[in-house]
């Protein structure tokens, strides 16, 4: 029998699904709300299946949606979110060190930008994300941390700003 976090988390789905089946764009206004309900925000491979399953779509089709758009995830995230725009403006004005502050800081030493774009401490504290841009050049560089874009950036402030989410602040 399965726990109740599951079966709660199926009744979820299916009231998702159920809900927005019908509407314009309904597999991603779907995989949408099933990322955001997942506790981890993200979306498994579990969940990927039942979407396929209970559309009757193929299970590639799911897939290659939740993979096309970057703000899907397939990995379990961390509390935090710090998103840093690595665009040509922001990375000629530090968005590397500051890359490279918060993934030290969160204790991540192996994340290899040309192959990943996203990476979650090992506490699962925080997950990192670079994106190509954030389209404020101007303001650069710019870090989205918790869904809060915080422009002209500098280590100092990164820093301070880690260390207050770290206290709960």
């Amino acid at each position: 029998m399965p726990s109740t976090a599951v079966a709660q988390k199926d009744g979820d789905l299916k009231h998702i699904i159920l809900e927005n089946r019908d509407k314009q764009g309904y597999l991603l206004k779907i995989l949408e709300k099933a990322q955001e309900t997942s506790p981890k925000l993200y979306l498994s491979e579990e969940t990927m299946r039942e979407v396929a399953h209970r559309l009757d779509i193929p299970l590639t089709q799911v897939y290659s949606v939740a993979t096309f758009y970057s703000f899907f995830n397939l990995k379990p995230q961390g509390l935090h979110s710090i998103v840093v725009c690595r665009g040509t403006a922001c990375h000629t004005r530090g968005s590397l060190a500051l890359l490279n502050e918060a993934l030290s800081m969160l204790g991540i030493k192996s994340f290899k930008e040309e192959e990943e774009n996203s990476v979650t401490s090992l506490d699962g504290f925080a997950s990192v994300r670079t994106v190509a841009c954030f389209g404020q050049c101007a303001l650069a560089p710019v870090v989205m941390i918790d869904g809060e874009v915080k422009s002209r950036m500098t280590i100092g402030r990164l820093v301070t700003l880690l260390h207050k989410m770290k206290k709960g602040g």
